[in-house]
């Protein structure tokens, strides 16, 4: 009785959390159970067979909401429309998940200047189309003794791309090459930036 009450009391009667996996009319398994009508009202204890034909007279369906309760509590809707309704929900959900590609970009420990200036421009491009951005410094043979400058380089790169980027995972050696991941900066984090920016000038000016 009282897991049931409070389960009521959580449970958001227009239907927005009913599993796609409960027992539907013939399906419900139970003897006796509980009835909630579509507006969430108490409709009381009563035979399966008795919430079934009170079902059908309203032309809805009875639907387990919670089997664990004792009665089970079932609830008298239209499940074909909360199930298109539902539908509809995961698409608009779905439709708004961004995906968040990660670019990989390669480099040695001793890139030259020119080309540190290309790998540098492209991160910046990916990261402005809201990629995350791997950058993975390999070595070759005894290069691996120049992991330290292999570190610089990352940390430059970070540094050059802070104001579009932040470091998600610093470099951190991995085998035989060193790996750094940048996130795209949002909004919120590009505002915060500005601010701090502004009240270090405001501190230098005193």
């Amino acid at each position: 009785m009282a897991e049931a009450i409070r389960f009521l009391h959580l449970y958001d009667w227009r239907g927005d959390t009913i599993s796609k996996d409960l027992r539907v009319n013939e399906g419900i398994r139970a003897r006796e159970v509980r009835v909630v009508d579509s507006n969430g009202v108490q409709l009381g204890i009563m035979s399966l067979r008795d919430a079934l034909n009170l079902a059908a007279e309203r032309g809805l369906d009875l639907v387990e909401v919670a089997p664990n309760a004792r009665p089970p509590v079932c609830r008298v809707m239209d499940y074909g429309k909360h199930r298109y309704e539902q539908s509809k929900r995961d698409k608009v959900a779905k439709k708004k998940q961004k995906i968040v590609n990660v670019k990989e970009i390669r480099m040695s420990p001793k890139i030259d200047e020119h080309d540190f200036e290309v790998k540098r421009k492209a991160a910046d491009r990916f990261l402005k189309a809201g990629d995350k951005v791997k950058v993975a410094v390999r070595f070759r043979g005894r290069e691996i003794v120049h992991a330290d400058l292999a570190k610089t380089k990352l940390e430059n790169l970070a540094a050059q791309l802070q104001d579009v980027a932040i470091v998600e995972r610093p470099p951190k050696l991995e085998g035989r090459q060193m790996i750094a991941v940048l996130a795209p900066r949002t909004d919120g984090q590009k505002t915060e930036k500005k601010k701090a920016e502004q009240v270090e000038v405001e501190d230098q000016e005193v």
